[in-house]
């Protein structure tokens, strides 16, 4: 398998992965479970170290842009969250109200991951720090190299770097697939997924098409500033998108989104500084996915839908949803809070929110890992550089 290409891997893994979920055996599934658990585990513990071990170095490198560049990065992730967010909500108004049955909402609460398999055995592998403190100390060593001109801990870091890019490389990388089969063979046998998107098949569709839509959008932008085919940059980010339904996770597929992005001709440094910044600011899709089932609810239970209440909602969560970007289904869980305060969710409410945006939470992810790649492609020509497109790159 591993004379095939990273993509081929990953829909094999996914394939698989329902059939098993499908045929096989609880305690046969409960292997791949708790392989995925570890990694999982695993996968947690590296991803601070994968932000300081790229953003840092990236900082220092860029010199005395690095303050005008991270400025930029952030400006721009933060837009494009807010924009997402509101073409949902005008989506959802117009769109909702003619696809559901607004007098019925018959819908189980209970959360999707009750249902989901335990491993036979968990290893608990906790991070250092978590990603936001990762983050500001990324940004603090980056700029502190930048500015005071430090060789040896830039050295450092460049082989701190290096040691990163190994273990994703030879470890994270390979093992990667059988990880996402184990999500798709666990989700599959616990079927409650599959009923809730069946239930709300409509309002997931909708989602979906809204992140294709904005997809197109970030590429179309960044394909006509480099004068590049935005249909070859989006091809070339396939790999990133279905890591990320597997993972559900932005940050851990920040080593797929980095290679992805390196093959569309983004300068290694941009590339290595942007993309895990973004993984943890920007959130396009996850914006969509929660203004959407969030105006499915409220639509649902009667309650009023006006901008002037939602466009706060949108502001404050692309600020919030910054506290969990690592975690599968943490957009949401840093998004309850917003719910109950300024939209007037009651508990009951919230699980069902909980319960729709879990069931296609790696969609959402999906859409902000493959942003990503748009927002490093733009920032690569913002810094004065040229795509250089890469054919070949080791899988």
């Amino acid at each position: 398998m591993k004379k095939l290409g990273l993509l081929p891997r990953l829909i094999i893994a996914i394939i698989l992965g329902i059939v098993i979920g499908n045929i096989a055996s609880e305690g046969f599934i409960k292997i791949f479970v708790t392989f995925s658990d570890i990694f999982g585990s695993f996968l947690g513990f590296a991803i601070p170290l994968i932000i300081i071990g790229f953003i840092a170095p990236g900082i220092g490198d860029l010199g005395k842009g690095a303050g005008k560049l991270l400025a930029f990065t952030a400006g721009l992730a933060y837009l494009s969250t807010i924009v997402s967010g509101s073409l949902a909500y005008f989506t959802s108004l117009t769109v909702l109200p003619r696809v559901l049955n607004l007098r019925n909402l018959a819908v189980d609460t209970r959360n999707p991951a009750e249902a989901l398999l335990k491993p036979f055995f968990e290893i608990d592998i906790p991070p250092i720090m978590g990603v936001m403190t990762a983050l500001i100390i990324a940004f603090i060593l980056g700029l502190g190299i930048a500015v005071i001109k430090g060789e040896i801990i830039k050295k450092f870091m460049h082989e701190f770097q290096e040691i990163i890019e190994k273990v994703i490389s030879n470890i994270i990388i390979p093992l990667l697939p059988i990880h996402i089969l184990g999500i798709f063979a666990n989700m599959t046998y616990a079927g409650e997924v599959a009923t809730i998107i069946s239930v709300f098949a409509k309002v997931f569709v909708m989602i979906i098409i809204l992140h294709i839509i904005v997809i197109l959008v970030q590429y179309f932008i960044a394909g006509t500033i480099t004068a590049s085919n935005p249909f070859k940059l989006v091809k070339t980010m396939i790999p990133a998108y279905f890591t990320a339904i597997g993972t559900q996770s932005s940050a851990a597929a920040i080593p797929v989104t980095l290679r992805q992005t390196k093959l569309n001709g983004v300068d290694d440094g941009i590339g290595e500084f942007v993309i895990p910044l973004c993984a943890t600011i920007h959130l396009s899709g996850s914006t969509i996915t929660i203004t959407s089932c969030a105006m499915a609810v409220m639509m649902l239970n009667g309650m009023a839908t006006p901008f002037s209440s939602l466009f706060p909602f949108i502001l404050m969560l692309g600020v919030t949803m910054i506290a969990a970007p690592g975690v599968p289904g943490g957009a949401v869980m840093a998004a309850l809070g917003l719910l109950e305060t300024m939209l007037n969710f009651s508990p009951t409410l919230s699980s069902l929110m909980m319960t729709l945006y879990l069931a296609q939470d790696s969609f959402g992810t999906a859409c902000n890992v493959t942003g990503d790649g748009a927002i490093a492609i733009i920032m690569n020509k913002i810094s004065g550089k040229k795509l250089k497109r890469k054919e070949n790159l080791a899988a």
